[in-house]
C-alpha cells in the first residue's frame, strides 16, 4: 500500500462510508477501511436493516393471522416459514452492502478490507483477516474514526448467541422460542421482541426502570408500554438482572428489585436476550498509542469540528457519544469531511429524529415534556389521536396520537411526539419545520391531502392554538 491518501476513514459504517464519498465529491484523495469484509456496519449487517426486514415480515404475518378477517379476506392453514424469513432478510442485507460497495468504487474511493488502527498523526495500519498477514503501514493527511459501537454485556450473563444472545444472534433464530426474555426496554429490545411475540413467542421484558423507551416523552412512554402489553407483551419494571445460567432446556436468569433488598427469584425462557444498550468500538485501534484524549464511559473527546485533541485526527457517529443513531452518524460523517476540506459544515443536534419500529412505530424529535419543565420553559402541548383521523380508520390502524409542544410566547416548535402509523415518517414534516424555524401556526395553515396521515400532524399544529377541528 504505498498510495499516500488526503483522507483515511475507519469504518464503514454509515457515518464512514458516506464521509468517504463526500470526502471524494470534493476532491479528496479517500480510503475506506473495514474489518467486516461487508459495508455498511452494524446497522447493515445486524442492526437496522436486518432488523427491520424481520419487523416487516413478522408484521405481514400477524396482519393475516389477527386483522385479515375483519377486512373480509379469510386464511386458512397459515404458518411461519422461519426459514424463508432469514433467507429474505439476508438478500436484502446483501443487496445493500453491494450497492454501498459499488458506491465506493463509483466515486473513486480506495476500499480496503482490513482491521485499522492508528499509528500516529498521518499513519494508519492495516491488516488482512487471513492468516500471517503482515500489517501494511498507509499514508494519510487526515484520519476520520468510525467504528461505531458495540452490544454493552451485562454481568453474570454470559453471551453465547444460541440460546443467551445478542441483538445479533435474536436476527438468526432459526425457530420461533416458546419463551422470550428481554433484558431491557430500550428500541433494540422493543423492537426484536415485536419480532418474535408476533411469530408467536411469549415475550416479557425485564426492565430495570419503571419506564420503557428511557429518554422518551413520559407520556409516549406510559401509552406505548400500555399498546404493547395489549398486543401481548409483558413487562417486568423495576427489575435488575445478576446472574444466567444456560442449559440444554433453556436459560434461568435471577432476578431481583432493581433497589433495596427484595428477594430474588428465578426467571426461565428457551432464548435470552440481552438488550441493554451499546458501547463505543475502540477496541486495538491505538488511540492511547496516539495520544488521543478519550472521555467518560470509553467515548472518543472530539471540538465542535470532530477533531480529537491530536491535529489531523477526527472521529464522528457512535464513538463521541450523543444518539446512537445512524442518520446522526451520517450527518456528522458529512459535516466533519466538510469542515476538512475548508467548508462549513453544521448539524443542529435539536432536530435530529429518534425512531421505534415498532407497530404503531413511535417517533420523537426536539425537547420532551420532562426537558422543557427542567429547563424552565413556558410551554403549549398540542394532541391529536389517531382515532379521530380519517386514513388511520379506514386503515383499522388508530392507536397513538401526534403531540407537539410550542413555545407559549414565541409559538415556536420545540418538540414532537408521535405514537401511530407511520409515525417515522411523519415526523420528518415537525424536522423540517423545526429546522426552518416553523412555528406551530405554520404547520397548522399548510394545507395537507385528504384522507392522509399527515392530517393528524396538522391537526395536533392546530390544536397548539385550541383550535382542532375533528376532535
Amino acid at each position: 500500500m504505498s498510495k499516500a491518501y488526503d483522507l483515511v476513514v475507519i469504518g464503514g459504517g454509515p457515518g464512514g462510508y458516506v464521509a468517504a464519498i463526500r470526502a471524494a465529491q470534493l476532491g479528496l484523495k479517500t480510503a475506506c477501511v473495514e474489518s467486516r469484509g461487508s459495508l455498511g456496519g452494524t446497522c447493515l449487517n445486524v442492526g437496522c436493516i436486518p432488523s427491520k426486514a424481520l419487523l416487516q415480515s413478522s408484521h405481514h404475518y400477524e396482519l393475516a393471522d389477527k386483522e385479515f378477517a375483519h377486512h373480509g379476506i379469510k386464511t386458512t392453514g397459515l404458518s411461519v416459514d422461519v426459514k424463508t424469513m432469514l433467507e429474505r432478510k439476508g438478500k436484502v442485507v446483501e443487496d445493500l452492502t453491494k450497492g454501498i460497495e459499488f458506491l465506493l468504487k463509483k466515486n473513486k474511493v480506495d476500499y480496503i478490507v482490513g482491521t485499522g488502527r492508528i499509528i500516529e498523526a498521518g499513519k494508519v495500519g492495516v491488516k488482512a483477516a487471513k492468516k500471517g498477514a503482515r500489517e501494511e503501514v498507509v499514508e494519510t493527511k487526515d484520519i476520520i474514526i468510525a467504528t461505531g459501537s458495540e452490544v454493552t454485556p451485562l454481568k453474570g450473563v454470559k453471551i453465547d448467541e444460541k440460546t443467551i444472545v445478542s441483538s445479533t444472534g435474536a436476527l438468526d433464530l432459526t425457530k420461533v422460542p416458546k419463551h422470550m426474555i428481554v433484558i431491557g426496554a430500550g428500541v433494540i429490545g422493543l423492537e426484536l421482541g415485536s419480532v418474535w411475540r408476533r411469530l408467536g413467542a411469549e415475550v416479557t421484558v425485564v426492565e430495570f426502570l419503571d419506564h420503557i423507551m428511557p429518554g422518551m416523552d413520559a407520556e409516549i412512554s406510559k401509552n406505548m408500554q400500555r399498546i404493547l402489553k395489549k398486543q401481548g407483551m409483558k413487562f417486568k419494571m423495576k427489575t435488575k438482572v445478576t446472574g444466567a445460567k444456560a442449559s440444554g432446556k433453556g436459560v434461568e436468569l435471577t432476578a431481583a428489585p432493581a433497589t433495596g433488598d427484595g428477594k430474588a427469584e428465578k426467571l426461565k425462557a428457551d432464548v435470552v436476550l440481552v438488550a441493554i444498550g451499546r458501547r463505543p468500538f475502540t477496541d486495538k485501534l491505538g488511540l492511547a498509542e496516539a495520544g488521543v484524549e478519550m472521555g467518560e464511559r470509553g467515548f472518543v473527546k472530539t471540538d465542535s469540528n470532530f477533531q480529537t485533541n491530536v491535529p489531523g485526527i477526527f472521529a464522528i457517529g457512535d464513538v463521541i457519544g450523543g444518539a446512537m443513531l445512524a442518520h446522526k452518524a451520517e450527518e456528522e460523517g458529512v459535516a466533519a469531511v466538510e469542515i476538512i476540506a475548508g467548508e462549513a459544515g453544521h448539524i443542529d443536534y435539536g432536530s435530529i429524529p429518534g425512531i421505534v419500529y415498532t407497530h404503531p412505530e413511535v417517533a420523537s424529535v426536539g425537547k420532551t415534556e420532562e426537558q422543557l419543565k427542567s429547563d424552565g420553559v413556558d410551554y403549549v402541548v398540542g394532541k391529536f389521536p389517531f382515532s379521530a383521523n380519517s386514513r388511520a380508520r379506514a386503515n383499522s390502524d388508530s392507536d397513538g396520537f401526534v403531540k407537539i409542544l410550542a413555545d407559549k410566547v414565541t409559538d415556536a416548535i420545540l418538540g414532537a411526539h408521535i405514537i401511530g402509523p407511520a409515525a417515522g415518517d411523519l415526523i420528518q414534516e415537525i424536522v423540517v419545520g423545526m429546522e426552518l424555524g416553523a412555528s406551530a401556526e405554520d404547520i397548522a395553515r399548510i394545507c395537507h391531502g385528504h384522507p392522509g396521515l399527515p392530517e393528524a400532524v396538522k391537526e395536533a399544529a392546530m390544536d397548539v392554538g385550541g383550535r382542532a377541528i375533528h376532535m
